[in-house]
């Protein structure tokens, strides 16, 4: 999908031309899995595969959106915001304009086309990207006066309020202040950041496993119980524990009889993965990408076998990324249970890397997985057309 494509078919579906187009970018997470909602520290980047947005402002109160990849258009009145049922990405953008108008913020009405190359439930995060879109559209068209943080939390509560997802801040974070070239190394307590250099002859490689991930939901919320475990156990001893993030790996080991042998693997997992975000941090500043790759293994391992969060297709990949020639680094991104590896891979070495994983693991699992070759992007922009 181009963008004159979409400008032209505003022009065709409205009858006029578009004032503004905008675009958030998915992203992908280095390296942090399962820390944010522990307080701790995630690394992710922004890719440049994202969803972009063109829109012209109305006079009236309506919101009319059309989805060029859905093929529907959903309608609704400022005023009066209610969950769709039929297009339910529409609810995305009811969402965060319903968050805007809880603010006191005034949004005019709209209309507007949407495309995007962002894989839906890959865990590249087009939801977020979707959200992070509206809400700079609405900025721009209403001329709303909203800093980045403050438009990223806005986002985020869309998702939990109104699309009724218990989302973390890491997506739409990195979707709202990303930079090219650049990760973004988070404290999801603080909301603190910087932006750390990319700087490497590496690119960024996404296999998809196309497993479908049937238990993300259900497991999702039994590491939550798991970790709240560990944390009322060291509270009891250590107190001031708020969170699996508040621990040290020393102060852990210490105390590993407090709990089940379940509660200490995980809190292991997210004590250990936030030891290994600071250190991926200082590598990059160093400029020593394979102590890089090496802490990405080493994340895998964790989320795999403390965690228990991968599965039988991400193991064959990261398996089979490791023995092509080159591969810097591989891991699980996202949830688990299926989705995606993230892979760093020389720039000369990507076309055999790509070449060898999609048939080798065509073969082991009779799953064609879907590989995406990614350069770190720019987080949301907008422009007058």
């Amino acid at each position: 999908m181009t963008l004159d494509k979409l400008a032209e078919s505003f022009s065709r579906i409205f009858e006029r031309a578009p004032e503004i187009e905008t675009r958030a970018p998915g992203r992908v997470n280095l390296i942090g899995e399962h820390t944010d909602y522990n307080d701790g520290f995630v690394l992710p980047t922004d890719i440049d595969r994202a969803i972009w947005i063109v829109a012209a402002a109305r006079d009236d109160r309506l919101v009319k959106a059309h989805s060029l990849d859905f093929g529907q258009t959903t309608t609704f009145d400022i005023e009066q915001i209610v969950r769709e049922d039929h297009a339910l990405w529409g609810n995305y953008i009811r969402g965060v304009i319903q968050e805007y108008r809880k603010r006191g913020d005034e949004v005019r009405g709209m209309d507007l086309i949407l495309s995007g190359n962002v894989p839906i439930g890959s865990g590249l995060s087009s939801s977020a990207a979707l959200e992070v879109a509206t809400a700079e559209t609405c900025r721009a068209i209403s001329g709303i006066d909203i800093d980045p943080v403050s438009m990223a939390l806005l986002c985020q509560s869309a998702e939990r309020n109104f699309v009724g997802v218990q989302c973390g801040i890491m997506d739409q974070f990195v979707s709202t202040l990303g930079r090219e070239n650049m990760a973004l190394f988070l404290d999801c307590r603080h909301l603190s950041y910087q932006l750390v250099p990319l700087e490497m002859q590496a690119r960024i490689v996404i296999c998809d496993s196309r497993k479908q991930r049937s238990l993300q939901t259900s497991e999702y919320n039994k590491r939550r119980a798991e970790c709240e475990g560990a944390v009322r156990s060291l509270n009891d001893v250590l107190g001031d524990v708020r969170a699996l993030r508040d621990v040290s790996p020393r102060q852990l080991e210490e105390h590993e009889g407090l709990m089940p042998d379940l509660w200490y693997q995980r809190a292991r997992h997210v004590v250990t993965e936030n030891e290994r975000v600071l250190s991926a941090v200082k590598s990059l500043k160093a400029g020593d990408i394979v102590q890089f790759g090496r802490l990405m293994y080493e994340s895998h391992a964790s989320l795999r076998d403390d965690y228990e969060v991968s599965c039988a297709e991400l193991d064959v990949l990261v398996e089979l990324a490791s023995r092509q020639p080159g591969t810097i680094g591989a891991r699980m991104t996202g949830a688990g249970f299926g989705g995606c590896t993230v892979n760093l891979v020389p720039a000369e070495a990507v076309a055999d890397f790509q070449a060898a994983v999609a048939e080798k693991y065509q073969a082991r699992t009779g799953l064609k997985p879907m590989i995406y070759v990614c350069s770190p992007s720019n987080g949301v922009t907008h422009r007058k057309l």
